[in-house]
Parts: C-alpha cells; structure tokens; sequence
C-alpha cells in the first residue's frame, strides 16, 4: 500500500452558528517491510469550509431540520464531493442547541443522509476536546509542554479543556456565552434561566424589557468574567454555582496559558468578529474577558482557529485509524456509540476465565438498561507476550460468557492496545464460526469511553472515533 485517501466531514450545529468542514485525509502504511503494518493518517487537508450561517430555529424549542439538510447539501455540492465518499467524520450539537427538543432526531437524521460518517453527539466535555483539537491547542500544549487552557465560547457555553503534553488533563463547562442574554429594539429581549439564578441574589435584578444600554448588564458580564477567571485560577467553584454546568474542574495542576476559540474569540483577537451581526452581549463579553485582570496574569496564546475551531476539529481531529492486524465482521459495521470497559489482565494469575466473568459481570451492570443487556466492548491494554496456550485460554473464556448471548445486533467486540487482535479474532472464529465478532487494535481507550467504529476501508482498517466523557487520573 503506498497512500489511500479517505474524505471526512465535520458539523456543528451551535446555540448561535452552524458550518462544516469537508476535509481529506491519507492513509499509509508507515511500518517497515518485514513489519507488522501500521496505517496512520499521515496527512489532513481541509477541502471546504462552508459559510458560518445562523442557526435555524422553527420556534424557541425545535431546530429546523429540514433548513440544515438543505445547507449539507449545498456545502457537498460546493465542494464537489458525494456524501457516499465521506467514511468518517463527526456531527456535532453544541450549546444550548444540545437542549432543543429535536437535538437527537436532528443529528441522526443528518447522519443518515450526509454520508457514511460516525456521529459524536456526547456532551460539553467532549465538544470541549474537539474545540482544543481545531484551535491548535492540543499541538500548542506539545510544543511547549505548558498546561494550557483552551475555553470555547460560544453563544452559550465556555467550555474548558485542559491538556499538557497533548494530552487532556480536565474539563469543565460554564453557563458563559454571548447569546444568553438578547436584545431586540434596543432592550432586552431574552434572559437565560443561568443568568436568571445569578441574579436571584440581586436587589434589584434585570428583567426583560429593561434598556439595552442599561448599566446592570455589564455588570452581570463582568460576574459571569469573574467566574470563568476564578475556575481557570484554580480557586474552585461550588458545585451548585448557577453558571456550572456539568461536574467542577477536575485538572490538578495549575493552568499557564490560555486559548480562546469559539463565536466570541473572534472578536477577542479581531480577526473576523462574527458576533456584530447579533444583538446579543457577545461583543460586550470578549471586551470584557480581554479587560480582566485576574485573567492577564495567564499567557495568552493565540488559536489556529476561533469561530470555526469546534467544526474543524470534528471534520479532521476526531478519526483514529485501527492496526492492520484486524478480524472484524463486516456485515455488522458500522457501530456507534458502543461503551468500552476496561479488562486488565494478570498474566502471573493466568486466571482469564475468572478475569472475563468479572469484566462482563461489571460491563452488564454499568451499561444495561432496565435489565436489558445491550452491546460493549472490552478493552485489553498493555498484553504482555501470550503464547498459544494463553492466547486459547483468553478466547475460550471471552466465548463463554459473551459467545451465547452473540448476535448481529450484540457482536463480540474485543479492542485491544498491542497488536494482537488478528490472532484473538481468528482464534475465536476457529473455534466458534458463528460468532459475529469485530476484534481491532492499536486503539487506546478507558472505561467510560464510548467509540463508533466505521465501515472496513479499502486498505483493512477501520475509522475509530474515540469519544471521552469522563477523565481518569494518571
């Protein structure tokens, strides 16, 4: 194999915005000869990016959906390419979007028709990581091994990813954006129930129909700017504080740098501000987070990308590539949102079958629903060497408590770190033909983790997107 190109795309449907992405990626194999193969992605161009237009609402609560597919349209046309070509590839919903009535139902619909790529609609934890990615923060945080924060503004959430060596050490998402209070007139139009909660402690707090110019505004910016300084500084935030959303900071070390991206970074380094076209206090907002004292005792770096960082990063960052060294069941792919449980093996016990039991015994009650068994995949991480004997034993316990319950709609999904998966793989086969099985390496995962795995590609691999909703302290 010398190169093998595959297409992606990326979407973002945000609280204020929506764009795509449409990028290539090649493939190579970059082991030796007389080496094990190992494809990586050793190029990624963008070949489209689409007009950032307003996201459609048909009322307060349902986004329009049939609007949206018309834009994907437009954009694959644009770029003269066939949703058939794309293989992978993530939709993302972000914000207060995320909320909408029909959020699920959107982002499959448009899944279903814009081509054959993998959908990542987890939450603001996972759009904080893919902002990092297409701002350049993860590649900044390996150059200069800072720990560097990377807060995404959008219309109505910050969300913060902490990395240092390329590698996410924390995340936390805040009710902080431009599009939580508008304007219409010249006075308020609407005020977001976050806010609405900050100002319960006020005497005297603002309300809709108040002026636009009223002074109260810039003060509630400014607490919203406090808040967003003092989770960066480490100081922490009550777990009850009405700006959080989600779990507290979770990063123990102290942050150096920061990146902005997202609608309202556009306006904080002027290179487009796309906010002046709402009437909103997106513009107030980035003067302010610039103007803050608390906040210029950080590094400030600058993004790769702002407004378009989250839709990059999902159109190019999200894809893994599995080893060469598979045996999957292409009739069953491809899989999305499978969660993966982690199977650590004691090579000195040997004691695989005891091993298994407890790893299924814990997956079935982690991710069952209503007593309803539904599909997993186990992880095995670092294998030490496995002779035949080891390698039968570890198959023959990996059928006897998956191999029964096996079926089109449950295959076994094995995911294994080192390059072991062809041998696992056909080794269960040999002994169980029956056993619709997907047995892929050189993917690192954790319990926690859910992944969507693509349809074989031309070379035998297979696209993996990764999608981490929780953090494990290393």
């Amino acid at each position: 194999m010398k190169t093998e190109k595959i297409y992606s795309a990326g979407i973002d449907i945000g609280t204020s915005t929506t764009k795509m992405v449409i990028s290539s990626l090649l493939l190579k194999n970059v082991a030796g000869v007389t080496h094990v193969p190992r494809i990586e992605i050793i190029e990624k161009t963008v070949l489209h990016q689409s007009p950032i237009i307003k996201t459609p609402f048909l009322n307060e609560d349902i986004i329009d959906m049939k609007e949206i597919q018309q834009f994907i349209i437009q954009q694959y046309q644009h770029a003269q390419i066939a949703p058939s070509e794309i293989s992978t590839g993530a939709i993302i919903i972000t914000g207060e979007s995320a909320t909408k009535e029909n959020a699920s139902e959107v982002v499959h619909a448009i899944a279903d028709t814009a081509g054959h790529f993998l959908v990542a609609t987890a939450g603001p934890d996972l759009e904080g990581i893919i902002a990092a990615k297409g701002a350049g923060t993860v590649q900044l945080s390996k150059n200069t091994a800072k720990v560097i924060a990377n807060i995404d503004i959008g219309g109505g959430t910050a969300n913060i990813a902490v990395m240092q060596f390329g590698e996410v050490i924390g995340t936390c998402t805040l009710h902080v954006g431009g599009r939580l209070m508008e304007f219409h007139n010249g006075k308020v139009h609407s005020i977001s129930p976050p806010l609405m909660k900050l100002m319960m402690n006020w005497s005297n707090p603002l309300q809709v129909g108040d002026l636009a110019d009223d002074t109260r505004i810039e003060q509630l910016i400014a607490e919203m700017v406090s808040v967003l300084a003092t989770t960066l500084s480490g100081q922490g935030i009550d777990a009850q504080h009405p700006l959080l959303l989600g779990h507290v900071p979770n990063w123990h070390k102290p942050v150096e740098a920061i990146v902005f991206s997202g609608g309202v970074a556009s306006c904080i380094y002027n290179d487009d501000c796309t906010l002046r076209q709402y009437d909103d206090i997106g513009e107030k907002l980035a003067n302010m987070l610039q103007q803050h004292e608390q906040l210029q005792s950080f590094l400030w770096l600058k993004p790769q990308e702002t407004t378009r960082a989250t839709v990059t990063g999902a159109g190019t960052q999200t894809t893994d590539i599995s080893g060469a060294t598979i045996q999957v069941d292409a009739e069953v792919l491809p899989l999305k949102n499978i969660p993966v449980f982690h199977c650590p093996i004691d090579l000195a016990a040997r004691a695989y079958d005891h091993m298994v039991k407890t790893a299924v015994d814990r997956a079935d009650a982690l991710f069952s629903i209503e007593d309803k068994r539904s599909p997993f995949a186990l992880y095995f991480s670092a294998l030490p060497y496995l002779s035949f004997q080891d390698v039968r034993a570890l198959c023959e316990a990996i059928l006897h408590y998956l191999g029964t319950r096996s079926s089109r709609d449950m295959p076994i999904i094995i995911i294994i770190q080192s390059d072991y998966a062809k041998i696992i793989g056909q080794t269960i086969q040999a002994i169980n033909p029956s056993v619709p099985i997907l047995c892929i390496d050189q993917i690192k995962v954790e319990t926690g983790d859910y992944i969507d795995i693509g349809e074989v590609l031309p070379s035998g691999v297979v696209p993996v997107v990764v999608k981490t909703l929780a953090f494990h302290s290393k």
